[in-house]
């Protein structure tokens, strides 16, 4: 039987043909994703280059991701930033979502005007531990009930404010959905009944908003967001199945044009016996986006934050975002977009990354660990073509690795750099769905025994 992923991305539409009998990728191909005239074109487009590379084809099965049109848009709202705002956007992120802002205490009238102004997809409403403090989550709820714009709650908070804050949306007439606390008890995380809601939301309304509903009607299974896809992908890879083991512990990168995801496979805790933890305990599959950080569509920003002054990158990157479709051609422009690439890497990782501070107490000196330690991580995985079409991708992702000069942030020491040199995480997680055995085998066929 053969299944055919598709993963419609902001810039390409990806396709992977697999082969269930002989447990073996027929092939790949791509073409640019035309979400602004009809998304199916770039579908087609890429069918007819499969077809160009390995003759007529079928398939029995159609599953489907899909970032395009910006991805899934979301934001935030939590009680404290330490606590219930940042378990909120770990339940966005884990989801597949891209979080463009995350709002502590009660939204202020400027604060409501930004989200006006970013028109998220689906705004994800915590606050309060079970019993604890309603009033800010139920403020809240009053206040985005006067943005004008037509987004989805999530309302996954104290559950003693749910029945005030469903009385208040369904007056107002607001699209909502009551789950589970993200944090029902203080430093208690619990993120799956929200990251359900999210994808749950995606299938039944952001696929008629991104002009993928024909597309549902063909596949097999329903669409869910490709960062979701790509995290059921490593989780997989890393922890492996009741019969096969995975490979452990990783950290893989996934470099785009508009974004930068970075994905940590590992329990993230402290390394040092004079270390302690500090604030919410990190969940073992991790993702964070980066939507500052891209080789196109984001390069202004990525430029500003590695303060580049060099002429030849400037130049480059003026022609890059005039033309975000552009390639490089020659070994300079090459040279260049690996530059950018470096930096992209390396900042996104530090941001992911935990860090440690010292303090003294009676009995000496300690340190206090805040998100994940990964110093002992031995697998950096490249995702996304700016890497794997480098000819030195590993000069690329150096940029994870820990660096003399910031001691206090915890990167991995050394590292084996592998590559999913055909994109295929996406689609992987896609066919874990149904078949996470075989997905697995070709996790390690493809990208561990391809060592690079």
């Amino acid at each position: 039987m053969n299944i055919l992923t598709v993963d419609f991305g902001s810039t390409y539409t990806k396709l992977t043909l697999i082969d269930t009998v002989e447990a073996a990728i027929i092939g790949t191909a791509s073409a640019f994703t035309t979400i602004d005239t009809d998304i199916i074109h770039g579908f087609n487009t890429a069918v007819a280059q499969l077809t160009q590379k390995i003759g007529a084809f079928t398939y029995e099965k159609l599953l489907c991701c899909s970032s395009a049109g910006g991805g899934l848009k979301m934001v935030a709202l939590g009680l404290v930033p330490e606590l219930t705002a940042q378990a909120a956007r770990l339940a966005a992120s884990s989801a597949g979502a891209k979080v463009i802002r995350t709002y502590s205490f009660e939204i202020s009238q400027g604060e409501q005007e930004e989200i006006y102004a970013i028109n998220p997809d689906i705004i994800l409403l915590c606050g309060g531990t079970d019993g604890g403090n309603k009033e800010v989550i139920i403020a809240n709820a009053r206040r985005l009930c006067e943005v004008d714009r037509n987004f989805t709650i999530i309302v996954a908070g104290n559950k003693s404010a749910s029945h005030e804050v469903k009385e208040i949306f369904e007056a107002s007439g607001k699209d909502y959905v009551i789950t589970d606390n993200v944090m029902p008890t203080f430093n208690k995380l619990n993120i799956e009944p929200a990251r359900k809601s999210i994808c749950d939301v995606f299938i039944r309304k952001i696929i008629d908003a991104k002009g993928l509903s024909y597309v549902q009607q063909m596949a097999s299974a329903p669409i869910i967001p490709t960062p979701l896809a790509v995290m059921d992908g490593c989780e997989l890879l890393s922890k492996g199945t009741a019969k096969t083991p995975g490979i452990g512990d990783f950290m893989a990168i996934d470099l785009g044009g508009a974004t930068t995801d970075v994905y940590s496979m590992a329990d993230g805790m402290p390394r040092m016996s004079n270390m302690l933890v500090k604030g919410l305990p990190e969940p073992f599959s991790k993702r964070t986006v980066e939507g500052d950080l891209g080789m196109r569509y984001s390069l202004n920003s990525l430029i500003e934050e590695a303060r580049v002054e060099d002429t030849q990158q400037l130049a480059w990157a003026e022609k890059c975002i005039a033309n975000p479709n552009i390639i490089a051609t020659c070994a300079e422009e090459q040279r260049l977009d690996e530059a950018f690439a470096h930096s992209a890497v390396q900042i996104a990782v530090e941001r992911h990354c935990g860090y440690m501070e010292s303090a003294y107490t009676p009995l000496g000196e300690v340190f206090t660990l805040t998100g994940k330690d990964l110093t002992h991580l031995i697998y950096i995985i490249g995702i996304g073509g700016a890497i794997i079409n480098s000819p030195q991708p590993a000069d690329i992702l150096k940029g994870a690795l820990h660096n003399p000069q910031k001691p206090h942030l915890l990167k991995p020491h050394q590292a084996e750099y592998l590559l999913d040199s055909r994109y295929i995480f996406a689609s992987m997680g896609l066919l874990s769905r149904i078949d996470p055995e075989l997905a697995l085998q070709l996790m390690k066929k493809e990208i561990v025994q391809h060592r690079n």
